[in-house]
């Protein structure tokens, strides 16, 4: 007996106790309730956002590239701060963008006025009131009898002439831009073609279609009626925004696609068809970034005999390619395997292979970790690898086919 009545006041003890505890956790809960209703939420969640008026200029921006070619402040000298206003990171985020339209715009003068190349309109029959893109080419491009030299860069925000806005702006114009192949294509005899394959269409303000029709749930209400609703939904989403000061609403905007060239896969197969076959060029030399490698398979996909007739080598750097979801023929797999080498990010030396993950083309180390900078740190192995392949072609017409290729696959496996 005495054990029971033991038991039983232990079990009250800790029903006694759980109740406590659940009732000094309501307490608490209750108790933030309370203090979260007397702090000002609107000092707590609004963000006076400024303006998203940014400069138009470096000059404006208080920014210029040094004689690095470093993006240095005009005033202290530092480099390019991201986080200009504290917790505002949408204001930052479109400050940087504002910043990288203007430094596009800088590539684009440095392309015309230092390397000398001239800007081609796509469409080639394009009307004038029709979206556009282009090109930029070298004056020998199409009339240089023995090489030239294509850039693809990859997918984003990049256009024409840039491997990476972000090493623009944080590294130096050297590593982002592909200024540094161009110049050197040149002073080696190659005619040059930089492909724009993000411009793919023409961004235009949405302008709100007046003759659209009501959708059906509203066309039955008189028309007062809904205009009355519909201006009362309009003043609780603008009290909204004033009350939180909501970061502003930024305009609609629609996209337009330009004619033959709305995708990169496009855009590189239309630039081949016009501009690259129709080179004099006997050796096609093709450096293809990141995305810029798949849409390179995909245009050996579409025009396998005529790639094969004129590229002559394919220098990838960490191409984003893959033979098997892209349906490559076991030739063109043949094809990459003798022509293509792939500069891929990792912990490796420079030019050390790597295991490849596809038997499609050898794989070696281009000597850093960061996909951004795979190109500018193979710059050197690429033109070398350029200039073995040539010479192996040229070495063709003096010995067996069979020979030459064999050689040539063993100078890929020795990088």
């Amino acid at each position: 007996m005495p054990v029971r009545a033991s038991i039983f006041l232990f079990c009250l003890v800790w029903i006694t106790m759980a109740q406590l505890l659940a009732q000094e956790e309501k307490e608490k809960t209750t108790a933030l309730k309370d203090l979260l209703s007397r702090i000002d939420l609107d000092e707590l969640m609004k963000k006076d956002e400024p303006p998203l008026n940014f400069p138009e200029t470096l000059d404006e921006f208080e920014y210029a590239f040094n004689e690095h070619g470093q993006l240095r402040h005009i005033h202290t000298g530092e480099p390019f701060v991201f986080n200009y206003k504290e917790d505002l990171h949408r204001w930052n985020q479109k400050r940087y963008e504002a910043l990288g339209e203007i430094i596009t715009k800088y590539v684009y003068e440095r392309l015309e006025n230092d390397c000398n190349l001239k800007k081609e309109i796509l469409p080639v029959d394009a009307t004038e009131d029709e979206p556009k893109s282009f090109i930029y080419m070298s004056e020998d491009a199409l009339t240089n009898p023995e090489k030239i030299m294509v850039l693809i860069q990859g997918s984003g925000v990049v256009r024409a002439g840039q491997w990476a806005r972000r090493l623009i702006i944080n590294e130096d114009l050297n590593s982002g831009t592909q200024i540094p192949f161009i110049n050197r294509a040149k002073e080696e005899g190659y005619g040059v073609i930089v492909l724009n394959p993000n411009e793919n269409s023409l961004e235009v303000e949405k302008v709100p279609d007046p003759a659209k029709k009501p959708s059906p749930d509203a066309s039955d209400e008189p028309a007062e009626k809904r205009e009355r609703k519909e201006e009362r939904e309009n003043k609780k989403k603008k009290d909204f925004y004033e009350k939180y000061r909501n970061p502003q609403k930024e305009r609609e905007m629609e996209h337009i696609p330009i004619r033959e060239n709305s995708s990169p896969e496009e855009h590189t197969l239309y630039v081949w068809d016009h501009f690259i076959s129709k080179s004099l060029a006997k050796n096609v030399f093709i450096v293809a970034h990141s995305y810029g490698g798949l849409s390179f398979v995909n245009l050996m996909i579409q025009r396998e005999a005529e790639v094969k007739n004129h590229v002559r080598a394919v220098a990838m750097t960490d191409s984003v390619h893959n033979v098997w979801h892209q349906e490559a023929n076991k030739s063109i797999r043949d094809w990459l395997r003798e022509h293509c080498c792939n500069w891929v990010s990792s912990p490796e030396p420079l030019d050390t292979l790597v295991d490849p993950m596809l038997n499609d083309c050898p794989r070696v180390s281009a000597g850093t970790e960061k996909h951004e900078l795979t190109s500018w740190k193979s710059f050197h192995s690429i033109f070398k690898f350029f200039s073995d392949a040539h010479k192996d072609h040229e070495d063709e017409s003096s010995s067996s086919p069979v020979t030459t290729r064999s050689s040539h696959r063993i100078k890929n496996e020795d990088l």
